[in-house]
C-alpha cells in the first residue's frame, strides 16, 4: 500500500513539473517579434477582451500621443484582431538595425510575453529584436556571431575621492588571456545622463560590436573601460548596496566637475589592473550625450593623455556653467597645440543638441582643430550611438 501511495505521489509531482515546464508560454503560446526572411517582422499578442492593441516602437511613424514617450518608441501602430483573441501586425521591410518596442493595450503599456528579450536602460525596460544577417549589414555587428569572443568583467574599484566603491565594466579582447605579456590600447567609453555603466553593454552592444570588428580585422584588439558617470552612484540600479530601489536621476555632483576630477582615479585603477599601454598614443576616450560632455572636458583637462577623442551627440558644457569650466576655451587651445590624432564628432540632424554641436564645430574651426564629422538622421537615440561606435573604433590606434 505504501509503495502505491509513493508511486502516486511521484506521478503527481512529475506531472506538475512537466505541466510547469510546458506552461512556460501557455497563456500566449505563439511567436512574436518574428523576423521574416524578407526582413519584415510579425508581432502577435493574445488579448480577447481588448478593444485596441498597439505597438510603440522606434520603427513606427512619429506620433505626439505615444504613451511611453521618446525613450523607447517614436510612434504607435494599430494591430489587427485576426481571431476572437489574436492580434497581429506585420511590418514593412525594415532596414538593418536593432529595434525596441512595447505593446500598448487599451492605453496601458505592457511587455511582450512571447519575446523575453529585454533591455533595461536605467529605469526604462523594452523588448528588442535585430534585423540584418550578413556582414554587409550594420546590425550584423550587434549580434553574437561565430567569432572569438572577448570577456566582460564587472569590477569594483575603491574611490578615495568619493569615499566609496564603484562598479566598472571592462571588455578585454578574445586574445587577452592568451597573450599574458602583451599590452593593449584602451578606449574609455562614457554613457549619457540617463544611463549607467551597463548602458553601453546592453543598449550599446559594445561587446558584440568589438568582437565582430576585431574578428573582421576592422578594429585592433583593445580594452574598453566603461565606468559609471554619476559620482553619487555606486553602480547601476539594483547592482549596489542601495538595493532594489526605483531608479531616479541624481543631481548630486551634476555638472560641477566632480566626475572629470574623479576620472584620474579610474585611469589609475584601470592601468594598474589591466595590461594597458599607458601613453597618449594608445589611449582613446569617447562618450554619448553627458558622456560626450565629459569626454570634451576630460580630453582637455588631462594634457597629452588622449590621442583619440569621440563626441557622440555630446552635451557640451561651456564657460559660465561653473568655476570648474571657466577656462574651457584656453584648455581647448592648449589641446590643439599639444596635438590630437583623431577628433571625431557625430550627431543626428533631429537631435535637440544639433545646434550646440554645430556651434562646437565652429569653435574648432576658429582655433584650427581638424576634425572628422559624421552627420546622421534621427535624434538623440541609440540607433545613432551604436553606429558611431562601429565607425569610431576602426579608426583607433592606427
Amino acid at each position: 500500500m505504501k509503495k502505491l501511495i509513493l508511486t502516486a505521489l511521484l506521478i503527481a509531482v512529475f506531472g506538475l513539473t512537466a505541466h510547469a515546464q510546458q506552461a512556460l508560454f501557455a497563456s500566449q503560446n505563439i511567436k512574436s517579434a518574428e523576423v521574416n526572411k524578407d526582413n519584415t517582422v510579425t508581432f502577435r499578442f493574445i488579448a480577447p477582451n481588448a478593444k485596441k492593441v498597439q505597438i510603440a516602437g522606434d520603427f513606427a511613424p512619429k506620433a505626439e500621443n505615444n504613451p511611453i514617450g521618446g525613450m523607447v518608441g517614436t510612434g504607435l501602430i494599430d494591430m489587427k484582431k485576426e481571431t476572437d483573441s489574436l492580434w497581429v501586425y506585420t511590418s514593412p521591410k525594415l532596414a538593418s538595425e536593432l529595434y525596441s518596442y512595447m505593446f500598448v493595450v487599451d492605453g496601458v503599456v505592457t511587455h511582450d510575453p512571447n519575446h523575453p528579450y529585454l533591455f533595461r536602460d536605467f529605469g526604462t525596460v523594452s523588448e528588442y529584436f535585430i534585423v540584418g544577417d550578413t556582414p554587409a549589414d550594420m546590425a550584423y555587428n550587434y549580434k553574437v556571431n561565430n567569432v572569438p569572443h572577448g570577456t566582460l568583467s564587472r569590477r569594483w574599484m575603491e574611490s578615495k575621492m568619493l569615499n566609496t566603491t564603484r562598479r566598472i565594466n571592462v571588455y578585454t579582447p578574445a586574445e587577452y588571456e592568451k597573450n599574458p605579456n602583451k599590452k593593449y590600447p584602451v578606449l574609455y567609453l562614457l554613457h549619457g545622463s540617463g544611463g549607467d555603466e551597463d548602458e553601453w553593454v546592453h543598449f550599446g552592444r559594445t561587446c558584440q560590436i568589438m568582437d565582430n570588428l576585431i574578428a573582421q580585422g576592422k578594429a585592433l584588439p583593445m580594452i574598453v573601460v566603461m565606468p559609471n558617470g554619476h559620482p553619487a552612484m555606486e553602480a547601476a540600479p539594483g547592482e549596489s548596496s542601495w538595493g532594489l530601489y526605483k531608479p531616479f536621476h541624481s543631481r548630486v555632483y551634476s555638472g560641477d566637475g566632480t566626475f572629470e576630477t574623479h576620472f584620474a582615479e579610474i585611469m589609475k585603477w584601470a592601468e594598474s589592473e589591466y595590461r594597458i599601454q599607458a601613453d597618449k598614443q594608445h589611449r582613446a576616450i569617447a562618450g554619448l550625450s553627458m558622456g560626450g560632455g565629459h569626454t570634451n572636458t576630460i580630453s582637455r583637462l588631462y594634457r597629452n593623455t588622449f590621442d583619440y577623442v569621440g563626441l557622440f551627440s555630446a552635451g557640451l558644457i561651456r564657460a559660465g556653467r561653473g568655476k570648474f569650466y571657466d577656462n574651457m576655451d584656453e584648455l581647448l587651445q592648449q589641446q590643439i597645440k599639444d596635438g590630437v590624432k583623431l577628433y571625431w564628432v557625430g550627431v543626428g540632424t533631429e537631435d535637440f543638441l544639433y545646434k550646440s554641436v554645430q556651434d562646437h564645430l565652429q569653435l574648432l574651426k576658429k582655433y584650427g582643430q581638424k576634425y572628422t564629422y559624421r552627420e546622421s538622421g534621427d535624434g538623440h537615440v541609440w540607433k545613432n550611438w551604436r553606429i558611431y561606435l562601429s565607425e569610431f573604433a576602426p579608426l583607433l590606434f592606427k
